[in-house]
């Protein structure tokens, strides 16, 4: 199963490259990584997806708290949340296909942030399903290039759980 891990460190040069060293030494992968400041100056959120089962995460938070640095450690896999990801999509759109591509670029609310005679860069911002989505129905257009953020989160403060709600109206469709 994959987990989401928010951690909070305190800002400062190492403390990426210690926690890297800590996977890599245990042979634990990083499947997504994303880094940026916190609310509170001087501090960061890192937010990373890794594969493992309860146990194994159980292990990981209690050697990332064993890190200098390390602040906070939250398994937020569970918890209600709000995620993003960002994608540029660099497409193949030629004269015939073009108007195609920017019609399901409209239906993901894609937006195209570059033009050329024979292609179209896209910017897509979502949940990780929706970039997966995204890239299966371009791909027949032929992907030129792909570049994408780490998995971003924060717990939801209204505690709804979309994944649930989504559930429930499958069902019920």
């Amino acid at each position: 199963m994959k987990h989401t891990l928010s951690v909070l460190v305190e800002d400062e040069a190492g403390v990426l490259s210690r926690i890297a060293g800590l996977f890599a030494r245990r042979g634990f992968n990083i499947e997504s990584l994303a880094v940026g400041p916190a609310e509170q100056m001087g501090i960061s959120r890192i937010t990373m997806v890794v594969p493992g089962d309860d146990r194994v995460i159980e292990q990981l938070t209690k050697q990332l708290y064993k890190l200098i640095n390390v602040l906070k450690v939250q398994d937020v896999t569970e918890i209600p949340c709000v995620e993003r990801e960002l994608m540029l999509i660099k497409v193949n759109a030629t004269a015939s296909t073009r108007s195609e591509v920017l019609e399901l670029a409209q239906i993901f609310r894609a937006r195209v942030v570059d033009v050329s005679e024979d292609s179209l860069t896209i910017e897509v911002v979502g949940d990780p399903g929706k970039m997966v989505a995204i890239v299966q129905v371009l791909q027949k257009f032929g992907i030129r290039e792909i570049a994408r953020t780490g998995k971003i989160s924060l717990t939801r403060e209204s505690g709804v759980n979309t994944e649930f709600l989504k559930s429930l109206e499958a069902k019920l469709v």
